[in-house]
């Protein structure tokens, strides 16, 4: 977090992304940094109501100036130009000045898609998140799916 570097966790739907995430803004928290989390559709909402605001008057929102900025389930649905370019800002203004922790069920090589196909504005994005970050992918199968069939087990038993 001192040195503003992004994680970025990966893996399918079920494995636990969230719960780290989570986990590690609350001993960020307890280690006395700021912290905002956000689903992704979140900081999209504040970022389009921000779209005419200059960067300086920016700096004051929390998105942008907290020590560290989670944003969670990135890559469920892809972005429209609009949303890639404000997902861009935002990643942008963040660079080397925030630690960002991202998770989503798409691995890098499927970010161009994601970013509305733009393969130019996935390139920058990525090239500011990767440089300086952890890229942690998690394997497994959905926590969620192992309850549900050994509910089913139990009552089939």
């Amino acid at each position: 977090m001192r040195d503003a570097e992004t994680v970025l966790l990966q893996g399918p739907p079920g494995v636990g992304k969230s719960h780290v995430c989570v986990a590690l803004g609350v001993k960020a928290v307890q280690l006395g940094f700021s912290v905002q989390y956000f689903r992704f559709d979140e900081p999209m909402t504040a970022l389009r109501a921000d779209a005419g605001m200059p960067p300086v008057r920016l700096k004051r929102r929390k998105y942008i100036s907290t020590a560290l900025l989670l944003v969670d389930e990135l890559g469920f649905e892809p972005m429209t130009r609009q949303e890639a370019s404000l997902f861009f800002r935002l990643v942008s203004y963040r660079y080397g000045r925030g630690a960002m922790l991202i998770t989503t069920n798409k691995s890098i090589r499927d970010w161009t898609e994601l970013l509305a196909g733009d393969e130019v504005l996935a390139t920058a994005i990525l090239d500011r998140l990767l440089h300086r970050s952890h890229v942690l992918n998690i394997k497994g199968r959905s926590y969620r799916l192992r309850d549900l069939e050994d509910a089913l087990k139990l009552a089939h038993a």
